[in-house]
């Protein structure tokens, strides 16, 4: 289906796509891929058997979910694919290669998380496929690569995208399937694909759970009720399409203060957190502290995963080092996990 890793260096170009849901004949390619042989996935009928595939060129896939926007999860996810890819459970060999894929429609984050909201449109190649982009050693792909520029500027971060579900579905499709992982040098897989899922249950996930092999789901909240509600809306989400749930993600725990290195609990207990997975029998991954670096490292680009304690300001941040060895350890239990 894909051309050969050599195929990568190609030049071609993607083709017009439609950014309002008002024309129609576009529904099936809204991303103006060239056809490609082979039927698409499709979306079960009513009744009907669900067909799962894997993904072209990846090994497993791991969804990070929230029920809430607003949690840090497209921060979290980021972070999390870096752990993933350092994790000491593979310094004797050659590193895991980890890839992320956006899949906010609306409201991607990567480009701005990974510093390429300036970043050319991504090449294809021979056969059609789209090449990731790479930047800090991580392959990415975002819907926010795809968006034409604002007139007068030399940035897509300001341009919305204005679709109806059944383009949004197809979209959706042709960022997972249409997508070549291969390392353009040498030809290698991804060893895991960590996808930034936007907020909720809607179309997104349910197309993501009914379509693709997924090796297991990790769900970010903050301790507040009203992330916790749709946290439980998000596990059962994923029970009902069959993905495994590797466990819940705290994120914001608790914030140490720098001047007496005590732990304030800013946004409530954790209990109502550890009460929700317990109900319905999920790990809890571990408890992220509010570090101000992680969020100065997203706006400049460079996640907080890949700097030293010191962070992006070159001085301790308070709870950097728990928030670290906490990362290290979500990753730890993840890739185990997937290695069942």
């Amino acid at each position: 289906m894909f051309a050969s890793p050599r195929a990568a260096a190609a030049t071609r170009t993607l083709g017009q796509r439609w950014f309002t849901a008002g024309v129609t004949v576009q529904h099936e390619n809204p991303l103006g891929l060239p056809r490609r042989p082979g039927p698409p996935p499709q979306i079960p009928r009513k009744g009907g058997p669900i067909q799962k595939r894997s993904l072209p060129y990846v090994k497993k896939v791991l969804a990070v979910a929230s029920g809430k926007g607003g949690v840090g999860k497209s921060t979290v996810a980021v972070n999390l694919a870096f752990s993933l890819a350092m994790h000491s459970k593979h310094a004797t060999r050659q590193r895991p290669r980890v890839g992320v894929l956006d899949l906010d429609i609306f409201g991607p984050s990567i480009p701005k998380l990974m510093a390429l909201e300036d970043a050319e449109e991504p090449r294809l190649t021979d056969a059609g496929a789209i090449v990731p982009i790479v930047n800090h050693g991580l392959p990415c792909m975002s819907m926010g690569f795809l968006l034409p520029k604002a007139p007068g500027t030399d940035t897509s971060a300001d341009t919305p995208v204005v679709w109806r579900g059944l383009m949004v579905q197809k979209a959706v499709q042709q960022l997972l399937f249409d997508v070549d992982w291969r390392d353009p040098d040498g030809g290698a897989e991804l060893d895991l694909l960590v996808i930034d899922m936007p907020p909720g249950t809607g179309d997104v996930p349910l197309t993501l759970g009914q379509l693709v092999h997924v090796d297991g789901a990790v769900i970010v909240s903050t301790p507040q009720d009203v992330a916790l509600t749709d946290v439980r809306k998000g596990v059962s989400m994923f029970q009902k399409v069959s993905v495994p749930m590797a466990g819940l993600l705290l994120n914001e725990s608790h914030y140490i203060c720098p001047s007496c290195s005590t732990s304030h609990e800013l946004f409530g207990s954790p209990a109502a957190f550890r009460a929700t997975a317990a109900r319905f029998g999920v790990d809890i991954l571990g408890e992220l502290p509010l570090v101000p670096g992680v969020s100065r490292g997203g706006d400049r680009g460079v996640p907080y995963a890949l700097y030293s304690t010191d962070g992006p300001s070159g001085t301790s941040d308070p709870g950097g080092e728990e928030w670290k060895e906490t990362m290290a350890r979500v990753a730890h239990k993840i890739w185990q996990f997937l290695s069942r």
